[in-house]
């Protein structure tokens, strides 16, 4: 045999005991990120993602282990103050407007939603399913209002029981949306910078029912509900 080929054999040899070792190992490194490791890390996202793969806990483990891996070291960008002052009059803007024009406010909310988030080093508004999936791991608590609004701006509108999308639902979904602008626009809602790194933020012990951000948005308020 030539020496060659019994390079070419150590070489192959060599390269399938890494791919196995690789194969071995990795479970465990999973095994480390699932169950309450996740159910800690995305609180309610972990049960919504469960229940969308039909109550099987492994496959949810599998699909947020790697929303974890791919987006867990996004680092969020700072807003400046008048950034900041902007976006909150916009939202306001948006609120009131629902009085006279639900469909419009609910749209120009779920864009809004999208923006902040572009500006602050998510995946852009254009890769939906991606700016869900990289807010999901830095605000798993709050991702389901912008998953409940972007569904209502997009359902047409109507009155009536036939899974379209009624003012009273769009109500709602603008008023469940607000916890995530919130947490995304306020600074003082943001994880302290002694925080370990990763920590989810319905670990960091915000105190709900405290928005600075002016609402005062009522059932009442709208037309139509």
């Amino acid at each position: 045999m030539s020496t060659g080929l019994i390079i070419a054999l150590i070489v192959i040899v060599i390269v399938a005991a890494v791919v196995a070792g690789a194969a071995a190992v990795s479970p465990r490194a999973r095994g480390a990120m699932g169950g309450r490791a996740l159910k800690r890390r995305f609180g309610p996202e972990y049960e919504r993602t469960v229940s969308r793969h039909d109550g099987d806990a492994k496959a949810a483990e599998r699909e947020l282990a790697a929303r974890l891996e791919k987006y867990g070291s996004l680092r969020e960008q700072p807003l400046e103050p008048a950034e900041r002052e902007r976006y909150a009059a916009r939202w306001t803007a948006a609120q009131e407007r629902f009085v006279d024009s639900p469909r419009d406010a609910v749209a120009e909310a779920d864009r809004l939603l999208a923006e902040v988030a572009g500006t602050l080093g998510f995946p852009d508004g254009g890769r939906y399913e991606e700016q869900l999936d990289a807010l999901s791991v830095h605000h798993a608590d709050h991702v389901q209002g912008y998953r409940r609004l972007h569904r209502a701006a997009r359902t047409p509108a109507t009155g009536a029981a036939d899974g379209r999308t009624g003012t009273e639902e769009m109500r709602a979904a603008l008023l469940e949306a607000r916890a995530l602008f919130e947490d995304l626009v306020e600074p003082a809602r943001r994880q302290p910078a002694g925080a370990a790194a990763g920590t989810p933020r319905h670990a960091a012990g915000r105190t709900e029912g405290q928005s600075r951000l002016p609402w005062g948005f009522h059932r009442q308020h709208a037309k139509g509900s």
